[in-house]
């Protein structure tokens, strides 16, 4: 069974930073595009950043040159450092894997940004 498991979520004020974490369990990471998304209340989920097997970066054009994502495979695990955070940041932030073969969530975690 495979999991994603989020965690680094909370709530920081404008222009802080918080680094997020996704586990991913079984055997699916080296396979896999990592990646993160984000859904503000009434709004659909959005790309945020995505990383490939070889570690090329795609990022969202709102948040180019503050956030990083980075993966380790030796810890199956993928990083989002967000940096300079905006209130417009606020959201709950999702893990995703996926192949040609298949596409899985993490449960989310929660990010606000507000002074």
């Amino acid at each position: 069974q495979v999991q994603l498991v989020e965690s680094g979520g909370g709530l920081v004020q404008p222009g802080e930073s918080l680094r997020l974490s996704c586990a991913a369990s079984g055997r699916i990471f080296s396979l896999a595009t990592m990646g993160w998304y984000r859904q503000a209340p009434g709004n659909q989920r959005e790309l945020v950043a995505t990383i490939t097997r070889t570690t090329r970066p795609n990022y969202a054009d709102s948040v180019k040159g503050r956030f990083t994502i980075s993966r380790d495979s030796i810890k199956n695990t993928v990083y989002l450092q967000m940096n300079s955070l905006k209130p417009e940041d606020t959201a709950v932030y999702y893990c995703n894997a996926q192949s040609s073969l298949w596409n899985y969530w993490g449960q989310g975690t929660q990010v606000t940004v507000s002074s």
